[in-house]
């Protein structure tokens, strides 16, 4: 964002305005711009306007209400006019400085200029290009709601109103990107929210300075919260608004960036991205019954197969109850680490295929890896039965987790631990676990310790993450976020 600031003043001439504006937008060449000339009482207007990014029909309304005025003008009083008592319009906005006019005309709005006025109106008509409120692929639930966050900031903004109707919940409108003008939001529960928290993430948004931000909230999350080649998310990323709601009573704060659909949570931790809406769309049993089915999967996609690969070299750890598990060493040719490591680039390639497969032609793409590939690959004897078996369950418990980018971290982890452990064995395990947890522990999102609270411990907040508690057992909120109001439920 340039810190430039832009002071280029609207004057009397309407043509210098508008030589201005086709110097800058040039009305030729863009088709999608454009210009009208309408005369309103005794003075010429201009109304600038951007095809596909305004609501046509809304526009052709309001400038029929101009068309009505037939007395005869000054320049203040055709403007306080116009402003006052012609415009029906939900929001309309006057600027004195060309270049703000210029930036929302590209947001999509609608810009009149006047002959004889120092001022511009800004009349808010657009309509987005967008799809429908759905529900998010990667966040279903069997009961709940069936809405989701869109590309449209506005809908996304409504959305979240819809679920908390507090005069205390804020929405900050920032722009990002010197060229693109990317609309970015903050949302926040004014008297919950860390103050501090906020300015923090304020002060990081103004100190952008790029052309544009194309890849939406990823790019802001790298820009804020400094991310580099760390493999696992500091922030947390959601496409339901139940979620979001449910974040923003705990004291979190959302950014909301246009074109985007996904919501980025600040702070988070470790085991906010073990959570999921499912878990809490059931009796409290059921929720926790999900919850360790869950955590149980996340668990084997990090450690099943480096034990696997430690049991396979170490025979002797092994209890005699579980002999049964390893092969015997004459019945592959393949070292137990080579064999994982083809087989975790086969699945990585059968993923990628996937997402760039048409949908109507996935199942059969799946079918012929799974079955053709799988089963001839044992076959031929470059993999024994027991490592698709483990591998599978790794890849399984990989699905499970409820966040992607933490999914494809711990992936990264668990190759780094088949290295370790094919190279050190049982030295190089516990050496590897240890490194990971603290690094892991050393973690900090936003000054916000990532083990919290299982590093540095809260007993209190550690059973929230272990158990499923009901609604009313949580009266408090998490202390992570640092709430001006920690109390949810009135004391007593």
């Amino acid at each position: 964002m340039n810190k430039q600031t832009k002071k280029r003043k609207i004057e009397k001439s309407l043509e210098k305005n508008y030589e201005y504006m086709d110097e800058r937008l040039d009305f030729k060449l863009n088709y999608d711009v454009g210009c009208r000339k309408y005369k309103v009482g005794n003075r010429q207007i201009r109304v600038f306007f951007v095809n596909g990014l305004a609501d046509t029909a809304n526009m052709t309304q309001l400038l029929r209400q101009i068309s009505f005025v037939k007395k005869p003008l000054t320049s203040e009083g055709a403007f306080k006019t116009l402003f006052e008592e012609t415009l029906a319009n939900v929001q309309v906005e006057v600027t004195e400085n060309m270049d703000e006019a210029i930036d929302q005309l590209l947001s999509g709005l609608m810009v009149v200029m006047g002959e004889g006025w120092e001022k511009a109106l800004i009349v808010d008509v657009r309509q987005y290009p967008g799809r429908e409120p759905e529900e998010p692929d990667t966040e279903r639930v069997i009961r709940g709601s069936r809405d989701g966050f869109t590309e449209n900031i506005i809908h996304n903004t409504a959305m979240i109103r819809r679920r908390v109707r507090d005069a205390r919940l804020r929405m900050e409108i920032h722009q990002v990107g010197e060229r693109s003008k990317t609309d970015i939001c903050i949302a926040y529960i004014k008297d919950i929210a860390n103050p501090r928290l906020v300015e923090e993430i304020r002060k990081q948004l103004e100190k952008i300075d790029v052309d544009g931000i194309p890849m939406g909230e990823k790019a802001i999350e790298e820009f804020v919260i400094k991310q580099g080649y760390n493999p696992f998310p500091k922030v947390r990323f959601t496409e339901r608004p139940d979620v979001a709601a449910a974040h923003l009573y705990e004291g979190h704060v959302m950014i909301m960036v246009d074109t985007s659909p996904a919501i980025i949570i600040l702070p988070t931790t470790y085991f906010h991205h073990l959570q999921h809406a499912e878990e809490f769309r059931q009796t409290p049993f059921i929720g926790l019954y999900v919850r360790w089915i869950r955590y149980i999967g996340i668990l084997s996609a990090l450690f099943l197969l480096p034990l696997y690969t430690l049991f396979v070299l170490e025979p002797t750890l092994l209890p005699d109850q579980i002999k049964f598990i390893g092969p015997k060493k004459d019945n592959y040719s393949l070292p137990i680490f080579l064999q994982f490591i083809f087989a975790e680039l086969g699945i990585d390639m059968m993923r990628m295929a996937a997402i760039h497969t048409p949908t109507p032609l996935a199942t059969a793409m799946g079918l012929v890896a799974a079955i053709l590939i799988g089963e001839i690959a044992i076959q031929v004897g470059l993999f024994v039965p027991e490592v698709i078996l483990y591998l599978a369950v790794a890849a399984i418990g990989t699905f499970a987790t409820p966040s992607y980018e933490v999914s494809l971290a711990n992936k990264m982890i668990r190759m780094v631990l088949l290295v370790l452990v094919t190279l050190f064995k049982v030295s190089g395990l516990v050496i590897g676990v240890t490194v990971f947890i603290v690094w892991l522990s050393t973690m900090k999102s936003l000054r916000t310790p990532y083990l919290w609270p299982f590093i540095p411990f809260n007993l209190k907040a550690f059973s929230t993450v272990i158990l499923r508690l009901t609604s009313s057992m949580t009266k408090t909120r998490p202390s992570i976020a640092h709430p001006r109001n920690k109390y949810k439920q009135p004391q007593g």
